[in-house]
């Protein structure tokens, strides 16, 4: 429970000692706090990421290219986000908000940087006119993408921070974002009862966004005992389309890049080429 004689101060400061695990990198200010560059390597687009779940969405988009046989390839760059490195002056440069992923798009005369994973998607998919699924359903195709980029921050910054990382068990905000997710899990799963996919019968990054952030939660393998928790077993449609998606050569890839953790063969710490998946576990 949380401590009934809290009372707000009239203006509030920051206590970096009340920040739970991310306690070291939290701040309330923006910008660079070392100056650094970027590697960079050979290709027109560049990545800089990590294998969380808005990190592996901007990872699929590119090998669902790669796979439909579009004309790309890319270099992905670990970012270790618990070691600081989004703050450094060459990350900021990209990203001012200081969040995987974020992407540097050489292809063209003049760079073009792209920050947050919804635009990442919207910007490869435009560009290589793909996975945006049929013109009569492009409206719809845009809700589900935006309710997937709207949905996050109550399932990770909500019910993961207070579930698994806040430095103690807090009941009220457990029991609110515990609600908000079981319910974000049972409007998608009253959506895939009535079809194959999210934007309708097409695979789009609607999906690609979402995805990465619900299967976890299917394969029990984020924020400790959630899925027990949440009672995750009573999302059977969603847990269809979770092992669809999964099933794909190009996702098996994509949840490789930029990933640290697990089995090694699981890993793929920086991507350069298709060469870098050889003997992988896929």
């Amino acid at each position: 429970m949380a401590d009934p004689t809290y009372t707000p101060p009239e203006v509030w400061t920051h206590d970096a000692e009340n920040g739970g695990k991310f306690a070291n990198i939290n701040r309330p200010t923006a910008g660079a706090r070392e100056e650094k560059d970027l590697p960079v390597g050979e290709h027109p687009y560049q990545l800089y990421s990590l294998a969380t779940p808005n990190g592996v969405k901007a990872n699929i988009i590119f090998e669902e290219l790669i796979e439909a046989g579009h004309d790309l390839d890319y270099d992905a760059w670990i970012v270790n986000i618990g070691e600081g490195e989004q703050f450094t002056s060459g990350f900021v440069d990209l990203n001012p908000n200081s969040k995987i992923p974020t992407l540097l798009d050489r292809s063209g005369d003049t760079p073009i940087r792209v920050f947050e994973s919804g635009a990442i998607l919207m910007h490869m998919a435009e560009k290589f006119g793909a996975f945006l699924g049929k013109a009569e359903n492009h409206a719809e195709m845009l809700s589900w993408l935006f309710w997937q980029v709207g949905s996050a921050p109550f399932i990770g910054g909500g019910f993961g921070h207070f579930y698994a990382y806040a430095p103690e068990n807090y009941e009220y905000p457990i029991n609110r974002y515990a609600m908000e997710t079981k319910r974000l899990f049972d409007v998608a799963d009253k959506r895939l009862a009535e079809t194959q996919f999210l934007a309708g019968e097409d695979y789009t990054i609607a999906d690609m966004a979402t995805y990465p952030w619900l299967a976890p939660f299917i394969y029990g393998g984020i924020y400790e005992n959630s899925r027990t928790f949440l009672s995750i077993h009573e999302y059977t449609n969603v847990e269809r389309w979770v092992h669809e998606i999964s099933a794909r050569p190009a996702v098996k890839r994509a949840r490789m890049v930029n990933k640290t953790w697990g089995d090694e063969n699981t890993q793929v710490p920086n991507r350069h080429s298709a060469a870098d998946f050889e003997g992988k576990d896929i």
